[in-house]
């Protein structure tokens, strides 16, 4: 008889237990939406399931499970950081970064039933799926279609606030999934790249109330329909606009010849200064072979130069008599240094990441100082107060973040330019800082070679693609190693640099033609440009409202 009254509990047991396998295949789902994989449609199925793995449960166990999911999400999405050539801190920084990224996710799925308009029971009941049909059937539909609202608010909420918390790490945006629909992602000149993180998440959360109305009413088969037509109408009202959008597209502007130099280093190339003279001469040659394309500028990555351009006089001489011969701009990334302010040594110095302007008659025109810095890769967070956490970094030096934008403007042709260097084109809301009405368009130089053949080359790509159509200005990314590439101002890859035996992750060049704004033309700044994340905020303000509701409903209910 005691065998017999255990059956309940270890059936209760092994479903609870059943929930993380459901909510893992969750997380990777949403690793597989975005790049390399890329299946899209991916991103409108998974947060629902996370939600359905974790019906019925109480609160410390909802958090589990949404834990588990991105946990699984992120270890997954980010595992090129484990192809960074440092012994021990690729697993470590991957698993630390995973973990703590994991915390959204989780903090999402326990708001969602926090919020929920109905009570669950609590118990992790092992008949989550009819449990989970039952509810959404006792609650109206104005409150499934407001719970639905709410969950998307919800995520947009939290991806806001990881945009910015601890210096930010936007990185994987649930919107850059869909960075292949350039009908659908023409919303982000409004909303921002968070727009297309609201309708996925709202999907799919309407899809997950559609399954469970056909579970509760099979007969009727029509019921689901009214589930998800909000989301459906708000598709395709989205994509009739954004291809509209795209017909009506300037294009007939004035080009620039732009030649995009990819030499391809490896990063332990980049360390070894035995190596120093070899890379930088074939890094000369590959630009020499492009400038018999007449290029008008010619752009050369982070990281291109094995040796600081202003204090070494081979590399300036050679750099700048390659700009003189060819009568080209360039545009190259180096790392840079100033002497502290009442500096005694010639050590005491702050250290910078930045990129120079180079005219065609060899000067050094202008400098932009990298203002964003990549967390434990280009500096460490309270390294004064916690010395030891230098060991989580495979740096050797910190540098020190640039403090104002620096546009490149350039003379015949009539071209404004701003740059980013490496990862700062993943933060929405720090890239429109540097778009002007009278920008022609953004660089970024970056170096993914730490990264090997990974995907986050890709990753990044996406970014960039909703940069360009969250600032309507084309964008141009030249690379280290990975995509080398030019996307137009409504977010279209227009050509891409591949090599014929290493496609994207080879050595060579890429000659393009962007277009720019005529002389004296003035830009017309998207919504986004103008007014920034007025979408974004009024979800985190949304999300508060709603809570401090609910709440407050919840204890006036108690008494």
């Amino acid at each position: 008889m005691k065998i017999l009254g255990k059956l309940p509990r270890l059936k209760l047991l092994s479903c609870i237990r059943s929930r993380y396998p459901w909510a893992i295949l969750a997380g990777l789902l949403l690793a597989a939406s975005l790049p390399k994989i890329s299946v899209a449609g991916l991103a409108w199925v998974a947060p629902g399931l996370i939600l359905l793995a974790a019906v019925g449960t109480n609160g410390r166990q909802t958090f589990r499970i949404g834990y588990a999911a991105g946990l699984a999400h992120y270890l997954a999405s980010l595992y090129w950081l484990l192809l960074i050539p440092v012994r021990g801190f690729p697993i470590l920084g991957w698993a630390a970064l995973s973990a703590f990224m994991a915390l959204y996710p989780a903090t999402w799925t326990w708001l969602c039933w926090k919020l929920f308009p109905a009570k669950m029971d609590g118990k992790g009941s092992a008949s989550s799926v009819e449990n989970l049909a039952e509810q959404f059937f006792t609650v109206p539909w104005a409150s499934r279609m407001l719970w639905t609202i709410t969950g998307a608010a919800s995520w947009v909420a939290l991806e806001m606030i990881a945009a910015r918390f601890l210096g930010g790490f936007p990185w994987n945006i649930l919107g850059s999934s869909q960075y292949k629909l350039v009908p659908l992602i023409q919303i982000a000149s409004i909303t921002g790249i968070y727009g297309l993180s609201f309708l996925v998440v709202w999907s799919a959360l309407s899809i997950l109330c559609a399954a469970a109305i056909v579970v509760r009413r099979p007969a009727k088969r029509s019921a689901w329909v009214a589930e998800i037509i909000l989301p459906m109408f708000a598709v395709a009202a989205l994509c009739f606009t954004g291809s509209q959008k795209l017909l009506r597209s300037k294009t007939n502007s004035p080009e620039v010849t732009v030649a995009l130099i990819q030499p391809s280093i490896p990063q332990s190339l980049i360390w070894d200064p035995l190596e120093d003279s070899h890379r930088f001469n074939e890094l000369l040659q590959l630009s020499t072979t492009a400038a018999k394309e007449k290029p008008d500028i010619i752009l050369w990555p982070e990281a291109a130069l094995p040796r600081m351009l202003r204090y070494d006089r081979e590399i300036y001489e050679a750099t700048t008599g390659l700009a003189r011969s060819n009568h080209a701009w360039m545009i190259i990334g180096s790392d840079d240094e100033e002497p502290k302010p009442h500096a005694t040594s010639p050590r005491d110095a702050d250290h910078f990441n930045a990129s120079f302007l180079i005219s065609p008659d060899g000067r050094l025109v202008e400098r932009y100082k990298k203002r964003n810095l990549v967390i434990f890769g280009e500096y460490v967070p309270f390294s004064g107060w916690m010395p030891f956490l230098k060991y989580f970094t495979p740096i050797d030096g910190f540098f020190t973040p640039g403090d104002r934008i620096t546009p490149f403007q350039l003379e015949d042709p009539h071209v404004k330019i701003s740059v980013l260097i490496c990862f700062e084109d993943v933060f929405p809301h720090f890239a429109r800082e540097y778009v002007d009405d009278d920008t022609d368009f953004l660089v970024n130089l970056t170096n993914d070679g730490w990264f090997g053949d990974g995907a986050a080359q890709w990753q990044q790509g996406a970014a960039g693609i909703f940069r360009a159509v969250e600032n309507g200005v084309p964008l141009v990314c030249c690379s280290n190693n990975g995509l080398t590439c030019w996307i137009d101002a409504n977010g279209r890859l227009r050509q891409i640099f591949e090599s014929k035996e290493h496609g994207i992750y080879g050595e060579g060049f890429l000659v393009a033609h962007i277009p720019a704004l005529a002389i004296g033309e003035k830009r017309a700044a998207t919504f986004y440009r103008a007014h920034g994340d007025v979408f974004g905020w009024s979800c985190v303000a949304f999300v508060l409202l709603q809570f401090i509701r609910t709440v407050a409903a919840n204890r006036l209910h108690k008494t």
